[in-house]
């Protein structure tokens, strides 16, 4: 009697065995509510957060982020995109608990078709051949949201689960199926369990289902790092969700394409399978009701038309470039790029938005001038301005490069022709070298010979004789006429007197970082330097004040959290000689003859120290200039090609720079956006003035050859 209940038992278990792995998969989907992931996140919204740069005044200057993603509410999808979603991925949605049951003979039936097609082509392994599509959008959801580790790796030779009964299944199945098969289950019990608590958060199924279709509109993947369809829209066809109508039903089914395979559908002009994908929902649409025949017939007659896709816009794409270096830079162990991009910190530059807008649009006025008198350079011509505050050698502005060039947009990411650009400066070393002058004994009115004089070439002891820009030589002549006409001769001979070791140092003291030669060609802007560094130079001889160029004013964690905030000011600088070199640099502008006399004019009422620089075979031009003092502002503007060549005859600093700081002047003042424009000294105008009054005339002159001005 005992054996044979043993037998029955046994046969019955034998029976059963089959189901068994049927009532596990019904308890784990239904029943099984172990390593739940945590919904809250999901409840609030939480997305990866976006970086942000602002301005000075609070301004956002760029957003930055590894994934572009426009949060939307149910409301904000229009209604057409809606219907497009739902006829594309799932037109049951309103109507079940997270899995449609309806659809699994059909999934059933393509499994088996698609199994036994791969096998008959030549496939010998009789595996499993699980088809895309058949999953509501809340399984999609959870799929992209709660199961992304799984889905990525699930190609993988490694299983998921390290349990027999996977191991079991893959030896029939092979380890990716399983793993595919074993994450469908997952996204089914997960998808039943997210419609249940949201349905229990928002105390109705509608509500619950209108929120989990928000976050599915906001989450999904679109391609071209847009995540969401508003982030989509925008990115493929520059339109807002709000613009949407029914006569868009055409964009509407192709964003709702393409969540099925970014890769495949993603709208691209004139691509075959978005172009196939979006009349097969139009049809569908028309099928379920959501729109006329006729709209869809005159959608599926429309091209594609996508927008040109550019990167992040931004009107400081050179400031973003220096602030990315300065985070690099600054941050060490604390902070740096990555954790502005993943919206870990924001930071707040020195940069003022309105005039980085003034300078954007001088610059292209100035090089369309250049372009009026040298057609032929039409979109080839380079330029590059940096704005800095006095006060702490903030950065107001910066141009890196003109908006368009060769075709493209100037990018954050492209050359910055500010910072990293080293070319000669020309006459604009010389304030530099006679600033060590006046330390060193020399006054503005010590006379000084402006005669032929020879240099060492360095090659064979050979020579070379110096000549002045205007070909002529004047004779003795107070130092101030000199820097104001910017005589070679002069510069030559005053560094000898001072000698090049005393000019580099004082450089060095200026904030001058590059290599410097100190061969005596130094003293006429032969050695390279950065754009920066020049202005830099000029600030701190301006305002008498040590101080770094920099960006990057204060950097803060998402929670607020100061990271770092710039340090103030490093100390002025030694006062000898600091008065006689702002007079000498104001005389440029206010003495006849002076390179920027241009500037002393009715039509440009403000007072400014500067000079002009013009290279050798005039391959660049420069002007750099300051208003006075700590509430001034440094402007540096330098035009030239990038491979160097010639600008053409005659096209000096006077000429080609000169205007773009002109322009730049004008407005920042004339819309008072750094306050009242400060006065030079009463003293150093009262010099200017007692120089001019006693201005002797017909200086000897001798013919030379043109040079550097």
């Amino acid at each position: 009697m005992e054996a044979r209940r043993g037998i029955g038992i046994a046969l019955l278990g034998l029976i059963l065995l089959p189901f068994l792995p049927g009532a596990a998969l019904v308890h784990h989907v239904y029943f099984d509510d172990r390593d739940l992931p945590d919904i809250e996140p999901f409840i609030r919204f939480e997305l990866p957060a976006t970086g942000r740069v602002y301005d000075a005044r609070g301004t956002v200057l760029i957003s930055v982020a590894r994934e572009y993603r426009r949060m939307i509410g149910y409301s904000e999808v229009p209604e057409i995109l809606r219907h497009a979603i739902l006829s594309a991925e799932d037109k049951n949605f309103f109507h079940h608990a997270g899995v449609d049951y309806g659809v699994l003979p059909r999934v059933a039936q393509k499994t088996l078709a698609r199994t036994l097609a791969t096998w008959w082509t030549g496939d010998e392994s009789l595996r499993l051949r699980l088809p895309q599509g058949g999953s509501t959008l809340t399984q999609q959801l959870v799929r992209g949201y709660f199961l992304t580790d799984r889905t990525s790796s699930e190609r993988s030779k490694t299983h998921f689960d390290s349990g027999w009964a996977p191991r079991m299944i893959s030896l029939a199945l092979g380890v990716p199926t399983t793993n595919k098969l074993l994450r469908k289950v997952e996204e089914a019990r997960l998808a039943i369990w997210l419609e249940q608590e949201m349905q229990g958060r928002y105390g109705s199924r509608e509500r619950a289902k209108r929120e989990i279709f928000s976050r599915y509109a906001s989450f999904i993947y679109m391609g071209n790092g847009r995540y969401g369809y508003a982030a989509a829209s925008e990115y493929y066809f520059d339109r807002t969700l709000t613009s949407y109508g029914r006569m868009n039903a055409g964009e509407a089914a192709l964003l709702a394409g393409i969540g099925k395979s970014p890769r495949d559908y993603a709208p691209v002009q004139n691509a075959a399978m978005p172009f196939r994908r979006r009349n097969e929902i139009l049809a569908l649409m028309v099928r379920n009701g959501f729109i006329p025949e006729s709209v869809a017939m005159r959608s599926q007659a429309e091209p594609i038309r996508v927008a040109i896709p550019g990167d992040v816009k931004t009107s400081s794409p050179s400031a973003i470039n220096s602030v990315l270096d300065e985070l690099k830079r600054l941050g060490g162990d604390r902070f740096g790029i990555e954790d502005l991009f993943q919206g870990r910190v924001s930071v707040h530059t020195t940069v003022d938005e309105r005039v980085q807008s003034i300078v954007n649009e001088a610059l292209e006025h100035g090089l369309d001038l250049y372009e009026g008198r040298h057609p032929e350079a039409d979109g080839l011509i380079q330029g590059s301005v940096v704005v800095l505050r006095n006060r702490d050698a903030g950065i107001l502005a910066e141009a890196g490069g003109r908006e368009i060039y060769q075709g493209r947009r100037y990018e954050y990411y492209d050359f910055n022709r500010v910072t990293n650009s080293m070319r000669q400066p020309g006459s604009a070393w010389k304030p530099i070298l006679y600033f060590a002058a006046f330390r060193n004994g020399f006054g503005l009115d010590s006379l000084v010979p402006d005669e032929p004089i020879d240099v060492p070439t360095g090659v064979d002891g050979g020579s070379m004789w110096i000549s002045n820009y205007d070909g002529r030589f004047k004779g003795t002549l107070p130092a101030r006429q000199a820097l104001a006409e910017s005589r070679n001769a002069v510069a030559i001979w005053l560094a000898g007197e001072v000698g090049m070791s005393e000019v580099i140092r004082v450089a060095r003291e200026l904030g001058i970082r590059s290599p410097l030669n100190a061969y005596v060609s130094t003293a006429l802007g032969a050695s390279e330097v950065r754009l920066l560094e020049l202005a830099g130079a000029y600030r701190a001889l301006a305002s008498g004040i040590k101080a770094e160029p920099h960006i990057v004013a204060q950097v803060n964690a998402a929670s607020g959290r100061v990271l770092y905030k710039a340090p103030p000011p490093s100390g002025r600088l030694d006062a000898r000689g600091l008065s006689q070199i702002q007079e000498g640099m104001r005389g440029v502008i206010r003495i006849p003859g002076g390179t920027a006399h241009a500037l002393d004019r009715n039509d440009f009422p403000i007072s400014v120290m500067g000079k002009t620089g013009t290279t050798n075979d005039f391959r660049d031009a420069l002007f750099v200039g300051s208003t006075y003092g700590v509430d001034g502002i440094t402007v540096a503007v330098r035009i030239g090609f990038d491979d160097n060549r010639s600008l053409g005859s005659q096209e000096s600093g006077e000429r080609a720079a000169l205007p773009i700081f002109r322009e730049i002047m004008l407005r920042i003042h004339g819309e008072q956006l750094m306050g009242p424009t400060p006065g030079f000294p009463r003293e150093i105008e009262d010099g200017i003035d007692d120089y001019l009054a006693a201005l002797p005339v017909g200086l000897p002159i001798v013919a030379g050859v043109p040079s550097r001005r």
